[in-house]
């Protein structure tokens, strides 16, 4: 890390309520986001699939191009408010990209943007949750959402962070790629269910952290009973050492950490393993 980069500083993740209505998302996104940067976080995060309900087949109602509203009001809230904010993600629709069928592509994409509202990263979901759990949920997401590939590594103020959504996380390399190029912190806009939330979402958060020594910085949606597909909720900061230093439970909620770079290099040099 850069020695005039600050060793210290505060992320917040914001778990949200999310609506049937996009307009109210995104009045509902704002307001959290400014109350986070107000509360002092430098980087905000917001959860997967923010301004939409996971709904499979209503995806392509909400999806938008890279200059969409939920774009550009992500770039005027990191522009507002002087933070670096990880857009959770939204469904992208890939203009001119058509699948097999000639239907245009969707993308579950996340966007981060910086101080001055510039989009500098973008990742789009790479590995698509499609699963039949006997006697818990069944979900196809490749029904409705193309893959994207490869990691996503951004630089920012306080160093190399990474980008992950959701299923990713059961990928342990994909988080060693990224920790290999430098990521010292990885956001994970993640909506965990009712079926894997409580069997695996704690395992596999400190789990990633732990294996990289790293920072994991997982955003869930708030836990909503009503909805089609009901979030785990419990956003999560785990830490080098493999513990939570940040943790909500499934109500909407802002949830604040402080990120140590000197206590992740002190883990690395007592516990070397080849970061």
């Amino acid at each position: 890390m850069n020695s005039a980069m600050s060793n210290t500083y505060k992320i917040a993740l914001c778990q949200m309520m999310v609506a049937n209505g996009k307009e109210q998302n995104m009045v509902r996104a704002a307001e959290l986001v400014g109350e986070a940067a107000r509360g002092g976080a430098r980087v905000v995060c917001l959860p997967e699939i923010w301004n939409s309900p996971y709904d499979g087949k209503g995806f392509s109602a909400y999806a938008e191009p890279m200059d969409g509203p939920s774009a550009k009001l992500l770039a005027d809230l990191a522009r507002t408010h002087g933070i670096f904010l990880i857009g959770g993600s939204i469904p992208e629709s890939g203009e001119t990209e058509t699948d097999e069928n000639g239907k245009a592509r969707i993308y579950n994409t996340s966007l981060v943007y910086n101080p001055s509202g510039a989009l500098i990263a973008k990742h789009r979901k790479a590995h698509l949750f499609d699963v039949d759990i006997e006697k818990g949920i069944r979900f196809k997401e490749s029904d409705f959402l193309s893959a994207g590939a490869g990691t996503t590594v951004f630089d920012t103020d306080f160093g190399k962070m990474g980008l992950a959504i959701c299923f990713d996380v059961r990928f342990p390399e994909m988080f060693k790629e990224m920790s290999d190029a430098g990521a010292h912190l990885v956001f994970l806009p993640a909506s965990f269910n009712m079926t894997t939330g409580p069997a695996h979402w704690d395992t596999l958060m400190k789990s990633r952290a732990l294996d990289n020594q790293i920072y994991l910085a997982a955003c869930s949606p708030a836990r909503d009973l009503s909805a089609a597909y009901t979030s785990w909720g419990h956003s999560c900061v785990a830490t080098p050492w493999g513990e939570y230093c940040a943790a909500a439970d499934a109500r909407e909620n802002i949830v604040y950490a402080q990120i140590d770079i000197d206590y992740l290099i002190k883990i690395r040099k007592e516990l070397p393993i080849g970061n």
